[in-house]
C-alpha cells in the first residue's frame, strides 16, 4: 500500500513539475462583477437606526440615546476600520433586540437595505433648504438645522429663543408635512407645532439640538421629528463610526450574475484589439476541499506544502479544462437523478447544490459517471406523479411564495416578519410550541365578495320560476345545469337559481329605469327571479338625522315625500290587484315622466304618480280611481309598511348606493343589463359546483342555502372591503411600552351576563365626545352591547382634547367612573345609554358654561345611578375632586397612542377591532349593526384560525391567578392583531404527501421559528438562485428545512444548464460575483439576474460583455465589470370602474414643486404603467391636457378627500412599489373618448416642460428619475443651421449589444449623416450599451452635429419573459414602441445597427404610409439560390399570410400617433403573450410578430429599393439600393466583418473614420494597417457540435434572416 502511494505521489510530482514550467501558458482567468447604487453613500450608523425602527418606533430613540450616551463622543474611538465600526454598531443594536432578530439585523445592515430610506431623507433635506433660498449660503458650513415650516435654525440659541414662544397649536398648519416613516419623539404632544431636525447622530450639533428639542417635546411645546441626514462635507465632523459608508457609493448585493456559454455558429465578434485592461486579483481564498476530477487538493497540500505553486497550477489546469465538449446520449439520461443523489449524500447539501448548479458545465462530466442508487430514482418518479417534473415550490411557515418575484430583500423582510412576531408572542408568555403552530397558521383567503342576507317581507317578487304558469314547459331537473353549453348560453331550468332583487327609490329616474329593464327581461323570460325593495331617500335622510329612528311627527307638520307615497300606492295595488299590476304602476310612472314635456329628465312630479295610479287601476275597479287615490292620500293607508321598507334598506346599509341590485345576495351598484348578465355568469359556476357535489338538490331552496351559509346582516363597504380596498391593520402586540401601559388601563364593557366570558373580539372606540360624530359612535357602541354580543367586548379611548369644554371632561369622568366601578353590574349599559342621551341632548356643543348646568348634570347622574342600582357614593367621591391631572394624563396618553402608534389624528373618531382600523367613520350611517358585522367578520376571518391553538395552550411560568377571562381576551386581541399585519399569501400546499426518505434534504431543528418547505429542480435557473437564498436563511436565521429534489426529465440531446452562475451576498470586503478559473477558449456572454424593480446598466467594462473570450485577456487575470442601479421601477395598474382600462391615459410624476419629472401612459394590457424613480417622496397625477380634462384620480393620499388630488408615493427601499390607481370620468364627460386625433400642440408644450428638468437641488434626482439621458449637441435651431442642417428633425431608433454591433452602429450613424442635410436625432435603447459607447456618443454628437437620447423600459412582470439576451433585444425592437418614447414624439424610423444608408432618410420620414401604424419593406425574392430558405412561402406562413407579403425587420417606420391611437402596442403584446409560450413559435421574434399580426396591426409595404440585402436580393438590384443590410446568410454563414468589407464599398472608409474618432476620444492608438482591411478572412470552418452548441438553433442567424 505504501509503495503504491509513493508511486502515485512520484507521478504527481512529475506532473507538478511539468505544470510548474507550463503554468504561464494556461494561466487561469477570472471574472468579477459588482453592482453599485447610483446614489452617494449613506452612513451605516444612520442605516442601523432605520433598521431598528422596523422592530419598534421607540427603539429608534433608545438607539439614538445609547449612541449619544456612549462615553460622550469617544464610544467608538477604539474602532480602527469599517469592520470594527460595523461590529460596534451591531453590538449596540443587539442589546435592544431579541437574539434571533439581532442576527438578522446584522445581516440586513451589511445588505444595506435601509440605504434608500436615507436617500429619501436627503431629498427632503434638499427640499427643506431650497424652500428658504436665503438660507442656502449660511447652511454651507452647517451639518444640522431645524425646519419649523416658517423658518430654518442653524444655531441652538436661535431655536431656544423661538421655543420660548412657539406658535399656538392652531397656527401649526403651515408646519412641515409629516409622513408615516417619520421618527416622532414619543413625548411629543399631538397637535403641537411640528419641528424637524435634519442631522446625523455622531455630530456635535445633533446632540445639542436633540437635547433641546427632546426637552421641548416633553414639555408639550412641539412635535419633535428627526430626519437623519449627514450633509456632504460633514463626514469629517462626526465621530469615527458616524461617516462609515458615506464616502463611497453603496455596493449592493442580492442579485445573480450569469456567464452563459455562447453559440458561435456565426462569427460575430469585434476583431479590434483591446488596448487596455484592468488587473484585479481576487483577495479571497478558495475552498480546496472540493473534489476536482477526483483530486482533493487540501489533502495534497497538507502533505506537500512546499509544492504549493505547482499543485495550484495543476488544479487550475484541471478546472479550466473541465468544460465537457462531448457527452454521450446515455450519460445524459439520469443526470437529474445523479445530481439529486450527489446533493442528498453531501455533508453540506445546500453547498453541494450550489457548487453543482452554479458551475454545471465544469462538473457535468463527473456527475454523469456517478453510479445511481435506484431508490432515489424511484422516489423521485413517485413524487412526480403529484408534482410536475421540474416544478419549483417554496413555502415559508406554510405560506407559498412567488418564486419568480423572490429576491433576497423580500426573503429577509419575510423572515424578519416571522421572527418579530415570535418575539412579540414570547413576550405574551406563549410557549414556543404554540408560537410555532401560530406561525404555521395560514390565513383564510379574503372572499372576493360577500352576500347580504336580505330575506324579508319587504322584498316584492315579480315572479317565481317554480310556481308560475309561464315556466311550465321548462325542465325541472336541476342536473341540467351541468350539461355543456356555449359560453354565455342561458340554462332554462324551472328552479329559482338566480334571484335579482333591485333596491331602488321609485321617485328617482334610475330607480324607474331599472323597473323598465327588469320588466323587459322578465317578459323575455330570462331565467331569473326578479324582485324589488323600495325605499325613500328623503325618509332615510331624516332617519339618519334622528339617530337611526323614524322621526315621530304629526302628519300635518311633515308633508309626505313622493317616494313614500309611491311605495304606499305600490303596496296597495299589490294587495288588491296583484304584483303584476303593481309593477305595471311603476312602469306607468316612468312612462308619464319621460313623456312629460315640461319636466326635467330626473324630476318625478305628483301628477305623474296620480296619472299612473289612475291609468293602472282604471280597468280593474268599479268606483272612480280618483276617489280611491284621494282616500289613500288622506288616510295614509299602509304608511307603516312603506316606512318599514325604508327602515329595512337603511339597516341593510344599501341606501347609500342609490340604485343597486342583489344577485343571490351579492351587491352590484350598477343596474345595467350587462352587469346583470355578467353577475349571472359569475354565479353559475358556484352553483354548478354545489350541484355537482350534491350540496344543492332539486328540493333545495338555493337562496336560503347561500344566505344561511355566509350571508351578512348588513352591507358596509368600509367594513366588507373586498377588491382593492384592503383593510388596514395595526399590531397592538408591537405597541411601545407606553402603548402597552395605555392598553392595559382600558376598562372594558360587556353585554349583560357575559363579563366573565373570554372575548375573542375587542372593539376599541376612539371617540371625541366634544363632537356629534364621536358621541354618536359611543352611543351606538353602548346600544350594540345592549343588543347582545357573546364574543366581543368594548373599550373606549377618549380622544377629546384637554382644552375641551368642561361638560365634555365631566362626561368623560362620569363614563370612566361607571366603567371602572360598575362594569359587572347588570344595568350599567342602560345607565350609560341614558347618560349618553342626556349629554347629547342637553350638553353637547353647549357654548355657555355655568356651574348651575354642571350641577344639574351631576344631580341627574346621581338620581339615575340610584334608579339603575349603582352606588352614588362612587360618583360623589370622584366628583368632589376637581378635574384632576390624572384625567389629563390619560387623555394625553390616548392622543399620543392614536397619533404616533396608529397614525390617526389625535382627536379621531375611529374603531380598532382586533387591530383593524376603521377610519374615518361615517356617523350618519354607522349603526350598532356595523359593530356586529365587524365582530362576525373578524371572528370568522382572523380569530377562528388561531382559536384552537390559543385555547389549547398549557401556560407555564404564568401565575394561575392571572389567567382570567380578561387575560385570555387580551391574548386573542394581541395575537390576532399581530397575525393580521403579516404580509403573506393565503395559498398553501400539502408538502407532506411527497416522500422524502431518499431524495429530500432535511436541515435544522424542529424547534426552529421558521420552517421552509421547498420543491426544487437543482438543475434549473430557479435552483441556481434558491440554493444561495436557502443558504442565507440557514446561516442567519434559525430555520428548519425540508427540500424535496424534483429534477426535470432531461432531453437526450441537450444539457439543462449552459451557464456559470453566482448569487451575490453581502460581505465586509464589498459584495461581488467572482468566477474563478473560467474556461479560456469558450465564448461567454454575461447577464444579470436582478430584483424586478432594478434597472441596471454597465458603467465599467473594458471588454465586450456579450462576447467574453478569456484567452484574449493577455496579462490581465481578472475581467472586471461594474454595473449601476440606474433607477428603480415604479409600476402600477390603472382601472376605471365598470369599464376597460383607460388605455392611453397620461400620467406624470414629480415633487410638489416640480410636478412633471417623468411621464408615461397606461397600456390596455391590465391597465399597466411604469415609471423610473429614485428613493424619495413623489406625487403622481394625471397629465395636463386631455387626460386631466376627462378624468379624476379617485382617492388621493395627500390628506384631502378631493377626487382630483395627488397620489403620494414613497420609495424607501430596493423592492420598488406596485400602485393601484382608480380613475373616474368627470361629470358630463362620461361618453367622451380619451384617444382623439392629435393636433400636435400638446407635443410642443410637453417638450418645453421636459427641457427644464435638470436644475436646483433635484438635479441628481432628475438624471436618476427622469428616465431619459439626453444630449442635445447642436440641438437648437440656430446650431442646426450653423452646421448646415435645416428642416424637420428625423428621428431614428436603434439597438445594439456587444462591441461589434456598437462598431456597426457608429458606421450606420455616419452613413445617415452623410446623406442628409436635415437635423437628426438618434434614440438608443441603453440597456445593453457598453460604457465605452456611452462615453463616445456625446462627443460624436457634438462633432457631427446630431442629437441623441438613451431610452429604456423595464420588461413588465406579467408579460412572458424571454430568457436569452438576443431574444430580449429583439423584443425591445417591437413590444414597447408606444411607451418607450416620450409622448411628444410623433414618428420614428428603426434602423438596424449593421445597416449602411445610401440615401436621404428624410424621404422615408416624410413618406405617406396611408394611415398605417407601421411601414416595412417586404423580403425580396430575386436571389433564386435562397428559395429553399424562404419559409414564408410554404406551410403555416403561406396559409396565415394569404397573399400578404412577409416583411423584413431591419428597417421600419413607426407612426407613433397612429400606433397609440389604434392600440397597436397593446394588440402586439396580446399576440406575443399568446404565441411566445410555445417555444416553437416566434423563432425570429421582432420579425415574425408584426408579420403575424398584420391582419390586426396593418403594415404599409415600402418600395423594394428601401432595403437591399445580398442574401435575399442578389446583385442585380444592388445599384438601386437606398439602404444595405448585412443580414446573415444561412447558406454560407459568412462572418459579419468579412461580409461588410466585401459587400459595401464605402464600409472600410466609414469604419476607419468611426474607429479613428473613437480612439481619439478614448485616448487610444489605432493601427494604420487596420484602416482598410482586405477581405482575406478565411472561410468559416464548419461549426463544431459540442455540448454547448449541439442542436441549438442559432439566434443570430435568424436576425433579419
Amino acid at each position: 500500500m505504501g509503495t503504491n502511494l509513493r508511486s502515485v505521489l512520484c507521478f504527481l510530482l512529475l506532473v507538478f513539475v511539468f505544470f510548474g514550467v507550463n503554468a504561464q501558458n494556461r494561466r487561469p482567468k477570472n471574472v468579477q462583477v459588482a453592482v453599485k447604487a447610483k446614489w452617494q453613500g449613506t452612513p451605516l450608523l444612520l442605516e442601523a437606526g432605520e433598521l431598528i425602527t422596523k422592530e419598534s418606533k421607540q427603539l429608534f430613540w433608545e438607539f439614538t440615546d445609547a449612541w449619544l450616551g456612549s462615553d460622550g463622543e469617544t464610544g467608538d474611538s477604539d474602532c480602527k476600520s469599517a469592520r470594527d465600526c460595523l461590529l460596534k454598531i451591531s453590538q449596540q443594536a443587539s442589546t435592544l433586540l431579541a437574539k434571533p432578530v439581532a442576527s438578522l439585523f446584522h445581516f440586513s445592515l451589511t445588505l444595506r437595505s435601509a440605504s434608500p430610506r436615507l436617500v429619501l431623507y436627503r431629498q427632503l433635506a434638499d427640499e427643506s433648504l431650497s424652500s428658504f433660498p436665503h438660507g442656502d449660503d449660511s447652511s454651507a458650513d452647517h451639518c444640522c438645522w431645524v425646519d419649523t415650516g416658517s423658518s430654518l435654525f442653524y444655531d441652538v440659541a436661535d431655536l431656544l429663543s423661538w421655543l420660548a414662544s412657539p406658535p399656538a397649536a392652531g397656527d401649526a398648519v403651515q408646519g412641515p408635512e409629516l409622513f408615516d416613516f417619520d421618527h416622532v419623539h414619543f413625548d411629543s404632544k399631538a397637535g403641537s407645532p411640528v419641528v424637524v431636525l435634519y442631522g446625523a447622530v455622531g455630530t456635535g450639533c445633533f446632540r445639542k439640538f436633540h437635547l433641546s428639542l427632546a426637552k421641548a417635546a416633553t414639555e408639550g411645546k412641539v412635535t419633535y421629528v428627526v430626519r437623519p441626514v449627514l450633509p456632504s462635507g460633514c463626514e469629517g465632523k462626526t465621530r469615527p463610526c458616524g461617516a462609515i459608508g458615506a464616502r463611497d457609493y453603496v455596493s449592493l448585493a442580492g442579485y445573480g450574475v450569469e456567464l452563459a456559454l455562447k453559440n458561435m455558429e456565426y462569427k460575430a465578434m469585434d476583431d479590434s484589439a483591446i488596448k487596455k485592461g484592468i488587473t484585479l486579483e481576487d483577495p479571497r481564498t478558495e475552498d480546496l476541499s472540493q473534489d476536482v476530477r477526483g483530486f482533493i487538493f487540501s489533502k495534497i497540500l497538507d502533505r506537500k506544502p512546499e509544492l504549493r505553486s505547482e499543485v495550484m497550477a495543476f488544479r487550475d489546469y484541471l478546472l479550466s479544462s473541465t468544460v465537457s465538449d462531448t457527452l454521450d446520449v446515455w450519460e445524459l439520461k439520469d443526470l437529474g437523478h445523479q445530481t439529486a443523489q450527489r446533493i442528498v449524500h453531501a455533508s453540506d447539501p445546500l453547498q453541494s447544490m450550489q457548487e453543482i448548479n452554479q458551475n454545471f458545465p465544469s462538473v457535468v462530466s463527473s456527475l454523469s459517471r456517478m453510479k445511481l442508487n435506484e431508490s432515489i430514482k424511484e422516489e423521485i418518479l413517485s413524487n412526480q406523479r403529484m408534482v410536475p417534473p421540474g416544478k419549483a415550490l417554496l413555502a415559508l411557515n406554510g405560506a407559498l411564495l412567488n418564486i419568480e418575484d423572490m429576491d433576497l430583500y423580500m426573503l429577509m423582510d419575510l423572515a424578519h416578519q416571522e421572527l418579530s412576531l415570535a418575539d412579540h408572542f414570547s413576550k405574551l408568555k406563549i410557549p414556543d410550541g404554540a408560537i410555532r403552530k401560530l406561525l404555521l397558521t395560514t390565513p383564510l383567503p379574503e372572499p372576493d365578495s360577500y352576500r347580504v342576507d336580505y330575506r324579508s317581507v319587504h322584498v316584492n317578487y315579480l315572479n317565481n320560476l317554480e310556481e308560475d304558469d309561464m315556466y311550465k314547459r321548462w325542465r325541472s331537473n336541476i342536473n341540467e345545469i351541468l350539461m355543456p353549453a356555449f359560453p354565455g348560453q342561458l340554462r332554462y331550468i324551472r328552479k329559482n337559481l338566480f334571484h335579482a332583487v333591485y333596491v331602488i327609490d321609485p321617485a328617482t329616474a334610475c330607480g324607474l329605469e331599472s323597473i323598465d329593464t327588469l320588466r323587459s327581461l322578465y317578459e323575455n323570460q330570462l331565467p331569473v327571479r326578479f324582485g324589488v325593495i323600495l325605499f325613500s331617500t328623503q325618509l332615510i335622510k331624516r332617519i339618519e338625522d334622528n339617530g337611526g329612528q323614524i322621526p315621530s311627527s304629526d302628519d300635518a307638520q311633515v308633508k309626505e315625500d313622493i317616494s313614500t307615497m309611491i311605495i304606499r300606492l305600490f303596496l296597495y295595488i299589490k294587495e288588491h290587484h296583484g304584483i303584476q299590476t303593481a309593477f305595471q304602476f311603476l312602469g306607468n310612472v316612468n312612462t308619464l315622466r319621460t313623456e312629460s314635456a315640461d319636466s326635467s329628465e330626473d324630476d318625478i312630479e305628483q301628477q305623474h304618480v296620480d296619472g299612473a295610479f289612475v291609468e293602472t287601476i282604471l280597468p280593474k275597479v268599479k268606483s272612480p280611481p280618483q276617489e280611491i287615490l284621494l282616500k289613500l292620500q288622506q288616510e295614509h293607508t299602509l304608511k307603516e309598511a312603506s316606512e318599514a321598507s325604508s327602515v329595512f334598506v337603511f339597516k341593510l346599509g344599501l341606501a347609500k348606493l342609490k340604485c343597486s341590485f342583489l344577485m343571490n345576495g351579492l351587491v352590484f351598484d350598477s343596474i345595467e343589463e350587462e352587469t346583470l348578465l355578467n353577475a349571472m355568469n359569475d354565479e353559475l359556476p358556484k352553483i354548478q359546483e354545489q350541484v355537482y357535489y350534491g350540496q344543492i338538490e332539486s328540493r333545495t331552496n338555493v337562496l336560503d342555502k347561500l344566505l344561511s351559509e355566509n350571508g351578512l346582516s348588513r352591507y358596509n363597504p368600509q367594513i366588507i372591503g373586498g377588491g382593492k380596498n384592503k383593510p388596514r391593520y395595526v399590531s397592538l402586540a408591537s405597541s411601545t411600552r407606553r402603548g402597552e401601559a395605555m392598553l392595559n388601563d382600558v376598562i372594558y364593557l360587556h353585554s349583560p351576563e357575559t363579563s366573565d366570558d373570554v372575548k375573542y373580539v375587542t372593539h376599541l372606540l376612539a371617540v371625541d365626545v366634544a363632537t356629534k360624530k364621536g358621541m354618536k359612535l359611543l352611543h351606538e357602541g353602548v346600544r350594540y352591547l345592549i343588543g347582545g354580543s357573546k364574543s366581543a367586548r368594548l373599550g373606549v379611548l377618549f380622544s377629546t382634547s384637554q382644552n375641551a369644554d368642561p361638560y365634555s371632561l365631566l362626561f368623560i369622568k362620569l363614563f370612566e367612573t361607571t366603567a371602572s366601578s360598575f362594569s359587572h353590574k347588570e344595568k350599567v349599559l342602560y345607565f350609560l345609554d341614558k347618560l349618553c342621551l342626556i349629554y347629547e341632548r342637553e350638553y353637547l356643543l353647549k357654548t355657555s358654561v355655568d356651574s348651575a348646568s354642571s350641577q344639574m348634570l351631576v344631580d341627574k347622574v346621581l338620581e339615575l345611578s340610584e334608579e339603575y342600582g349603582l352606588s352614588s357614593k362612587a360618583y360623589r367621591s370622584c366628583l368632589t375632586e376637581s378635574l384632576d391631572e390624572e384625567l389629563f394624563k390619560r387623555l394625553t396618553k390616548v392622543s399620543q397612542f392614536l397619533s404616533w402608534e396608529l397614525g390617526l389624528e389625535s382627536d379621531a373618531n375611529a374603531i380598532i377591532s382586533n387591530g383593524r382600523v376603521i377610519f374615518p367613520v361615517d356617523e350618519r350611517t354607522f349603526l350598532g349593526h356595523d359593530l356586529h358585522l365587524l365582530e362576525s367578520m373578524e371572528f370568522n376571518q382572523r380569530v377562528k384560525p388561531v382559536q384552537e391553538i390559543i385555547e389549547g395552550i398549557e401556560w407555564q411560568g404564568v401565575d394561575p391567578d392571572l389567567l382570567t377571562s380578561k387575560y385570555f381576551s387580551d391574548v386573542f386581541m394581541f395575537v390576532s392583531s399581530a397575525m393580521a399585519t403579516r404580509d403573506r399569501s393565503s395559498e398553501s400546499a400539502r408538502f407532506e404527501v411527497l416522500s422524502s426518505e431518499y431524495s429530500a434534504v432535511m436541515l435544522g431543528s424542529e424547534n426552529a421559528t421558521i420552517h421552509i418547505d421547498a420543491v426544487i429542480d437543482p438543475l434549473s435557473p430557479t435552483g441556481q438562485k434558491l440554493a444561495s437564498l436557502l443558504q442565507v436563511l440557514q446561516k442567519h436565521v434559525q430555520t428548519s428545512m425540508r427540500i424535496v429534489l424534483n429534477p426535470m426529465v432531461i432531453p437526450l440531446w441537450d444539457i439543462p444548464l449552459k451557464n456559470y452562475y453566482r448569487y451575490v451576498l453581502p460581505n465586509t470586503m464589498g459584495p461581488k460575483a467572482f468566477f474563478a478559473n473560467m474556461p479560456l477558449s469558450k465564448t461567454l456572454t454575461m447577464n444579470l439576474d436582478v430584483p424586478e424593480p432594478w434597472l441596471v446598466e454597465p458603467v465599467i467594462a473594458i471588454h465586450d460583455l456579450d462576447n467574453i473570450l478569456l484567452e484574449n485577456l493577455g496579462a490581465t487575470t481578472t475581467l472586471q465589470a461594474v454595473f449601476e442601479v440606474e433607477s428603480l421601477v415604479l409600476t402600477g395598474h390603472c382601472s376605471e370602474k365598470d369599464h376597460e382600462a383607460p388605455r392611453g391615459l397620461q400620467l406624470i410624476l414629480g415633487t410638489k414643486n416640480r410636478p412633471h419629472l417623468v411621464d408615461t401612459l397606461v397600456m390596455a394590457n391590465l391597465g399597466y404603467w411604469q415609471m423610473k424613480v429614485s428613493p424619495g417622496v413623489w406625487y403622481l397625477q394625471l397629465a395636463p391636457g386631455r387626460s386631466s380634462e376627462l378624468y379624476l384620480l379617485k382617492g388621493g393620499t395627500d390628506g384631502s378627500h378631493d377626487q382630483s388630488s395627488l397620489k403620494r408615493i414613497t420609495i424607501d427601499d430596493l423592492r420598488g412599489k406596485v400602485v393601484h390607481l382608480e380613475v373616474v370620468k368627470k361629470k358630463g364627460k362620461e361618453h367622451e373618448k380619451l384617444l382623439v386625433p392629435a393636433d400636435g400642440d400638446d407635443g410642443v408644450k410637453q417638450n418645453n416642460e421636459r427641457g427644464s428638468w435638470n436644475s436646483n437641488f433635484l438635479k441628481w434626482a432628475s438624471g436618476f428619475v427622469g428616465g431619459r439621458q439626453q444630449s442635445m449637441k447642436g440641438g437648437t435651431k440656430e446650431e442646426h443651421e450653423k452646421g448646415g442642417r435645416h428642416g424637420k428633425t428625423i428621428n431614428i431608433f436603434s439597438v445594439a449589444s456587444g462591441h461589434l454591433y456598437e462598431r456597426f452602429l457608429k458606421i450606420m450613424i455616419l452613413s445617415v449623416l452623410k446623406n442628409t442635410d436635415r437635423p437628426l436625432k438618434f434614440w438608443f435603447i441603453k440597456n445593453y450599451l457598453s460604457p465605452q459607447f456611452k462615453d463616445v456618443i456625446p462627443h460624436m454628437a457634438q462633432e457631427y452635429n446630431f442629437e441623441y437620447e438613451l431610452i429604456t423600459y423595464k420588461w413588465p412582470s406579467w408579460l412572458h419573459k424571454q430568457k436569452e439576451k438576443q431574444r430580449i433585444i429583439w423584443a425591445y425592437k417591437i413590444l414597447f414602441l408606444d411607451v418607450i418614447f416620450p409622448l411628444s414624439l410623433e414618428k420614428v424610423i428603426f434602423v438596424d445597427a449593421d445597416q449602411i444608408i445610401r440615401t436621404d432618410m428624410g424621404e422615408l420620414y416624410d413618406m405617406d404610409i396611408k394611415g398605417r401604424p407601421l411601414a416595412y419593406t417586404p423580403f425580396c425574392d430575386n436571389n433564386k439560390e435562397m428559395d429553399g430558405y424562404r419559409f414564408w412561402r410554404q406551410g403555416f406562413w403561406k396559409e396565415h399570410l394569404r397573399g400578404r407579403p412577409y416583411h423584413i425587420s431591419a428597417l421600419y417606420v413607426v407612426d407613433l400617433v397612429k400606433f397609440r391611437e389604434t392600440a397597436a402596442g397593446d394588440n402586439l403584446r396580446v399576440f406575443y403573450e399568446t404565441l411566445s409560450k410555445d417555444p416553437n413559435s416566434l423563432s425570429n421574434l421582432d420579425q415574425d410578430l408584426p408579420n403575424y399580426a398584420q391582419h390586426t396591426v396593418p403594415i404599409f409595404s415600402l418600395p423594394q429599393e428601401w432595403l437591399w440585402c445580398e442574401s435575399w436580393c442578389g446583385n442585380a438590384t444592388k445599384s438601386k439600393a437606398r439602404t444595405i443590410d448585412l443580414c446573415n446568410n444561412p447558406m454560407t454563414k459568412e462572418p459579419k466583418l468579412q461580409g461588410a468589407r466585401r459587400i459595401v464599398t464605402e464600409w472600410p472608409d466609414l469604419d476607419f473614420e468611426a474607429r479613428k474618432f473613437t480612439a481619439k476620444i478614448l485616448g487610444e492608438d489605432i493601427e494604420l494597417n487596420e484602416a482598410v482591411a482586405a477581405a482575406t478572412d478565411k472561410p468559416n470552418p464548419p461549426p463544431s457540435r459540442d455540448i454547448s452548441e449541439d442542436s441549438e438553433q442559432d439566434l443570430e442567424s435568424k436576425a433579419e434572416l
